[in-house]
């Protein structure tokens, strides 16, 4: 398997990467599904890369540079579904890892987490992300395959690797980016192309939840098919829509 540092392919094990395909260090970073070595919505994870470098002062090199690179990347390890992962470091390197994927077929069962979390403002996506991974096992060794976090006000943000999108009262809805969660690609795709609205997810209301789903890069739209337990209505007709519009909008 190779990878890409600083725009030139090398041998993996030559980069200082980690398994999941980021640099050492810290930084920011963005995955990206891949299909056929072709990834989706590549632009948006670009550009939202270079908001969040400024945000941290965290240099980037040219645009085109990363695209040339990159699909230099894909075609020397292609993949039928993939992940990749590029790093920008705080000392200025970069790097991008692409790394075979299995993609989730079924529906999820989601827990809520007990302890609150600090999040203040909008976040941008940086590593170490050993914290959000950390939420993920824990609820996968209770039998859960994901955790909604919830901030210091009890509204609930997002699950511990991915956006939220519930059915509440007749209406989808996504919690606001001010309520603490990352402003996810596919959660910003779905608002600009379905009846959705942004609103905060008082906790004390999950009960009254009646579908969701988890929106992410690489799960897209999974949906949920229960809360703690309680069942919930099912969404894949949603969720294939959702696949569908996003399909639509990676094509270059």
């Amino acid at each position: 398997m190779r990878t890409s540092y600083n725009g030139e392919i090398e041998n993996r094990g030559t980069t200082q990467l980690t398994s999941q395909g980021w640099l050492d260090g810290n930084g920011i970073f963005e995955t990206i599904r891949t299909v056929r070595s072709r990834p989706y919505l590549f632009q948006r994870h670009l550009d939202r890369a270079a908001s969040s470098a400024v945000i941290a002062k965290i240099p980037m090199p040219d645009t085109e540079i990363i695209r040339t690179s990159v699909a230099d990347l894909l075609d020397s390890d292609s993949f039928e579904d993939g992940l990749l992962r590029i790093s920008f470091g705080s000392e200025g390197n970069w790097a991008a890892a692409h790394i075979p994927y299995e993609p989730i077929k079924t529906a999820a069962n989601v827990c809520t987490r007990t302890d609150q979390i600090d999040t203040a403002g909008e976040s941008i996506k940086r590593y170490p992300y050993e914290y959000r991974l950390r939420i993920l096992k824990e609820a996968k060794e209770l039998g859960f395959d994901e955790a909604l976090v919830v901030n210091a006000s009890g509204n609930v943000c997002e699950g511990a690797v991915t956006n939220l999108l519930v059915n509440l009262d007749g209406q989808w809805i996504t919690p606001p980016t001010t309520d603490g969660l990352l402003p996810g690609i596919m959660r910003g795709l779905v608002i600009e192309n379905f009846p959705v609205k942004v609103s905060s997810l008082s906790k004390s209301r999950l009960d009254d939840v009646s579908a969701a789903i988890l929106l992410s890069s690489l799960r897209i739209a999974q949906p949920i098919q229960s809360i703690n337990g309680r069942k919930l209505a099912a969404s894949e007709m949603f969720c294939a829509q959702i696949e569908a519009m996003t399909v639509l909008h990676s094509v270059d």
